[in-house]
């Protein structure tokens, strides 16, 4: 049965993230990467990864995607759609793609995965809370104040395009 619950979460992947790129309207797109994430998250509950399957469905599909239809809310109608992308350009893409895909099965089939030998780590909510909260090598709040600050600086940038749009239309 894990079998099956894995290839149909792939399955919804691949299909909502192929959705996500070549949608023509932005909100569809947004939607499409929530479903994308969500799968996601559901992956990591069949692994048993709880917490990073919390993690996953509580800042990535809750948090970044609100964040992401806000600022197509603010920035531009419902009903935008991107342009047609011309076939040159489509080609290309797809030739990079199937490159990437290339590269990437190359790495994976020439890496020697070998069983760990060291001695599992204790983790329990003392260990994660500490990492968490860390500034050490191993901690986390340094990269998630620069997330932060990065996707803050990311909706005032979209709010002053949107301005801008808005003052030379009238």
């Amino acid at each position: 049965m894990n079998v099956v619950i894995f290839y149909t979460f792939a399955a919804i992947i691949l299909l909502f993230s192929l959705l996500a790129v070549t949608s023509r309207k932005i909100l569809h797109a947004a939607v499409f990467l929530l479903f994308v994430l969500i799968s996601t998250s559901g992956l990591y509950f069949l692994l048993e990864y709880y917490f990073l399957a919390a993690v996953q469905l509580t800042l990535y599909a809750g948090g970044i995607v609100v964040l992401i239809v806000f600022s197509i809310l603010l920035t531009s109608g419902i009903d935008d759609r991107f342009p047609l992308v011309k076939p040159l350009k489509a080609a290309a893409s797809g030739g990079l793609a199937i490159l990437g895909i290339v590269l990437a099965l190359a790495a994976v089939l020439r890496f020697p995965f070998a069983a760990a030998s060291s001695n599992a780590l204790v983790v329990d909510m003392k260990t994660i809370g500490r990492s968490l909260l860390s500034y050490d090598v191993n901690g986390y709040v340094l990269p998630f104040e620069a997330i932060s600050i990065l996707l803050l600086a990311a909706m005032i940038a979209a709010i002053v395009v949107a301005k801008k749009k808005g003052e030379k239309q009238s």
